[in-house]
Parts: structure tokens; sequence; C-alpha cells
């Protein structure tokens, strides 16, 4: 006789087989143009709506406010890292620009090799920002690749918890139903 499973149980499975949810990975193949940040708010938004759907119990309740508590800390570090980050790296290019129209202004007219040597250091640096862009989008494409494999192993742990329940209560079962026959035959005296 096969086990019933309670609500919650039918539910989780449910939700581990679900497979209507795209991954960050899925949507940068079919919207390519979009940035990251865009295609995580937009998953994002879809699964707060299907959450507000699923009933919690307190302590559930309780670890998602401090998730999110949490994730709003993380947000507000982040974007003072990338703020330093760009004013440092806004900074270092005005830098070299105005080292670069200083050049240019000294030796106008003067030296024209000296202003094409500038030329090339402007172009070399403009590829180098075009190859850090590239660099930083194949990183984003990582990630979406590492996200979609811990949401495939969530799910997979997500089943093996209820294949591992299943087997505690077999087992538990088991073990009543030896009990009993050994109590039965030291009882006829065995």
């Amino acid at each position: 006789m096969k086990k019933e499973r309670p609500d919650m149980e039918t539910f989780a499975a449910g939700i581990a087989d679900k497979e209507d949810n795209p991954t960050i990975y899925e949507l940068a193949k079919q919207f390519p143009e979009k940035t990251y940040r865009e295609l995580e708010n937009y998953r994002d938004s879809d699964r707060h709506e299907e959450a507000k759907q699923v009933p919690l119990t307190q302590a559930q309740r309780d670890l998602v406010e401090h998730l999110e508590a949490g994730a709003c800390i993380m947000g507000e570090m982040r974007k003072d890292r990338e703020e330093t980050n760009w004013k440092e790296k806004y900074d270092k290019e005005h830098k070299l620009r105005q080292e670069a129209e200083g050049e240019l202004t000294i030796l106008k007219g003067i030296e024209t090799n000296r202003v094409k040597e500038a030329q090339n250091r402007s172009n070399h640096l403009q590829d180098e920002l075009d190859r850090v862009k590239k660099d930083n989008n194949g990183l984003y494409n990582r990630v979406a690749e590492l996200i979609q494999i811990d949401e495939s192993h969530q799910k997979l742990n997500g089943k093996l918890q209820v294949r591992i329940a299943e087997l505690e209560d077999d087992n538990k079962k088991m073990y009543d139903h030896l009990d009993k026959q050994i109590e039965a035959a030291r009882k006829a005296g065995l």
C-alpha cells in the first residue's frame, strides 16, 4: 500500500516537477539584447508573483523576511562597490583623456607623429574597453549557466528529500514488523 503524501510534500513535488519557469540562461538565449540585470528582474518578478500564492508557515515567513533584509543589504553594498568602481574607472579615463588632450595642444602643428601616437593610444584604449565589455558579458553568461545548474540541483535535492522521507517510513514499518515477529518468536519459546 502506497503512502499518501501530506499536502506540503505534494506541493513541493509539484514545484520540483514544474518546468515552465525559464532560467536566466534560457532567457538570455531568447533575448540576447537584454542585459543580465533586466533578465534577472523579469525572472524575479515572475517568481515573486508565484511565491505570493504559496501558503507559508510563520518560520518560512521569518526566513523570507530575513533573506530579503540580507538581499537589501547586499544590494546596497554592491551598489556602493559599483559606484566606487565606476568612479575610479571614470577618474582614470578622465585623467587619460586630459593627458591626451594636453599632449595634443602642446604638440599641435609641431610633431604630427606624436599626434598619431596619441590617436593610436586612444584607439588602443577603446579596443581594450571593448574587450573588457565582451569579457564582462561572457562572465554574465557564465553566471547564468551556473544559476541554471544550481536550480536543477535544488530540484533534484527536493526530489531526494521526498524519497528519503518515504524510505525512512518504509524502514520504520519493516523494523516494527520484525520487532513483532521476534516478540512472537520469544513468546512461542524460541
